[in-house]
């Protein structure tokens, strides 16, 4: 057992922050280093990759960040969420993120939001004014809305498409949301956008989107609940949002993919900053 320390204790000065971050601060230099550590970053949807987006921004230096997810951790997430681990399970995912990113960089302000963004939260969510957001909602009724709410507002924002039913990450790709192919949940968000929102028929969006090419895999029937078939088991329980039974068919997915979404995500924003 290791006992802690009176020096583990001290408060953090400038030389213990900028050790933290030595390694991404010998690729981008002193100057863009400090722009990481004064952005604000708002991380909507905390699942296989907004999790992991909001990890690997936080361990990019991002000086401020919210959280933003109602749902709480359930035993289902434990193949590609950060927060899913033994002891958390049927607590809040924002809080459970939020104090693991608190750990990663206790000098970082981070907020967690319990809310589901939909139009009635939109505007008090957006009004933090983040430098960025990155919408990796899996609602297309909620990601549609949050896409128009950062236009209108002039907030940049990345989005994150559907990393479900994929097996092979090599095959994401980025490009504007209007030229994505392949995946069915960034076509159904560009035609409610399109239709509803009034956004270009042709031409960009001028939203940079994470995406993959790969064709999404059917699921497989499990058998190991005897043979009842798919059961929720949701701490939340059903709710009017978005609840798993409601859903008419539940993909598999792979943490290797949903990381590299989120990952792919947090480094947009990054690359932004720093050449900003």
């Amino acid at each position: 057992m290791t006992l802690t320390t009176d020096t583990d204790l001290e408060i953090e000065d400038n030389y213990r922050l900028h050790r933290r971050f030595d390694r991404i601060g010998r690729l981008v230099g002193d100057d863009k280093m400090a722009l990481l550590l004064r952005a604000k970053v708002m991380v909507i949807g905390l699942g296989g990759v907004g999790s992991l987006a909001a990890e690997a921004l936080c361990r990019s230096g991002i000086g401020q960040l919210w959280l933003v997810d109602f749902d709480k951790v359930c035993i289902t997430n434990s193949n590609r969420q950060s927060q899913a681990m033994q002891g958390t399970i049927g607590k809040f995912k924002a809080d459970v993120l939020a104090e693991r990113l608190q750990k990663i960089n206790p000098q970082a302000q981070v907020e967690a939001i319990r809310h589901f963004y939909n139009e009635r939260t939109s505007e008090q969510l957006l009004s933090h004014q983040p430098d960025y957001v990155v919408d990796c909602i899996d609602n297309i009724t909620a990601k549609c809305h949050l896409l128009n709410a950062c236009r209108q507002g002039g907030l940049a924002v990345v989005c994150s498409t559907g990393a479900s039913g994929r097996i092979d990450p090599t095959q994401i790709k980025v490009a504007d949301l209007a030229e994505t192919r392949i995946d069915p949940l960034a076509s159904a968000v560009r035609k409610i956008l399109r239709s509803k929102y009034a956004f270009p028929t042709k031409g960009k969006f001028n939203i940079p989107a994470v995406f993959s090419t790969e064709h999404t895999a059917e699921p497989h029937e499990l058998h190991y609940d005897e043979g009842k078939g798919f059961r929720c088991v949701c701490p939340g329980g059903k709710n009017d949002f978005h609840s798993c039974e409601d859903r008419s068919m539940i993909y598999g997915t792979a943490g290797f993919v949903t990381g590299t979404f989120g990952n792919v995500c947090a480094s947009l924003v990054v690359r932004q900053i720093v050449t900003s």
